[in-house]
């Protein structure tokens, strides 16, 4: 290598030396000018984290020990305690857990009040078993006619099933017509048409 070439080598090894200290100079003056607003942000993200695990924390607590008040409930319907903790725990899974133990005793005034429950599921299935327990043919109509009905299919084949026992075929043909072909219930309407009505 020449004297020239060590020059120019020497130059750029400068120039690269000086452009990283400046680019350096320039770190430190952005960190002490926005210091607070960094630490602040550092500071929240650390609370957002530490947040959010002691929620999924708090959450799975609470799931875990309602899972066990509804083993408990099952294994021992009359343990109160674990209704108690059920309900308070996880109410919806309570709500659940009463319809299914209304719908099994045949219990109206449990499921009657269900009816206004905040899961629409568990409201739609009381309002469809009160119809049934109670042989309400107008209120399983206007089950029928609401949008999103659950077991609207069965709401139908009950109205003609009430129908075809006043004697009423027409009506009857008419509300199993209105069951449709991709309806599981539907192979059960065409038979009850063929054979429930003369």
């Amino acid at each position: 290598m020449s004297l020239k070439e060590n020059m120019q080598a020497l130059k750029h090894e400068l120039n690269s030396e000086e452009k990283f200290f400046e680019s350096a100079v320039r770190t430190e003056r952005f960190i002490k000018r926005y210091q607070k607003p960094l630490m602040a942000s550092v500071v929240s993200l650390l609370l957002v984290v530490a947040g959010t695990i002691g929620y999924q924390a708090y959450t799975e607590t609470k799931m875990e020990s309602s899972n066990v008040a509804l083993n408990a409930l099952l294994t021992n319907p009359a343990d109160q305690e674990a209704l108690k903790t059920l309900e308070h725990e996880n109410g919806p899974l309570y709500e659940l857990y009463q319809l299914s133990k209304a719908i099994k005793e045949g219990d109206v005034k449990t499921l009657k009040s269900l009816q206004q429950s905040k899961s629409l599921e568990v409201a739609d299935m009381a309002t469809y078993e009160v119809a049934v327990l109670e042989n309400d043919q107008n209120a399983l109509e206007h089950y029928t006619k609401k949008q999103g009905a659950i077991y609207q299919d069965m709401a139908l084949i009950e109205i003609a099933v009430m129908s075809i026992q006043k004697g009423e075929s027409t009506s009857a043909q008419d509300k199993l017509a209105l069951i449709k072909e991709d309806s599981v219930l539907y192979p059960a309407a065409q038979m009850l048409s063929h054979f429930g009505v003369k």
